[in-house]
Order: C-alpha cells, then structure tokens, then sequence
C-alpha cells in the first residue's frame, strides 16, 4: 500500500469530516443522510491517517510529492 495522500489532501479530508460530524452531533442530517454522513466522515479521517487513498489508484492520481 504506496501512500497517494499529501498534506493539503489530508487536511482537506479532516475539515471535510469535521464538517460532516458536525451537522450530524447538532441534528442537521439525521436518519438515513445523517449515517451516511458519519460513515463518510468515518472513511474521511481513516484515509486520511493512513495517508491511502483506494478510489485514486484506478485513476492514477497521486497529491502526495516524494
């Protein structure tokens, strides 16, 4: 598993979750959207720490420099 994530992505990723967690703890998104939201947050920071990214490698896309 090459990483594919750089810094900016990983930030990127993290206030994209926290965004996310956000609206489902103060009830904006519940039921249905609200899950899928937290499961995205979820995804969100577990790439975002191991700095691997599954859906980039078909396309080739690397924001990580070596």
């Amino acid at each position: 598993m090459k990483q594919n994530i750089g810094t900016g992505d990983r930030v990127v990723r993290l206030i994209a979750a926290l965004v996310l967690a956000g609206l489902y703890f103060t009830g904006i998104l519940a039921g249905t959207a609200g899950a899928i939201a937290v499961g995205l947050a979820a995804v969100l920071v577990l790439t975002s720490f191991l700095r691997f990214c599954p859906l980039y490698l078909p396309f080739g896309i690397r924001t990580r420099r070596d």
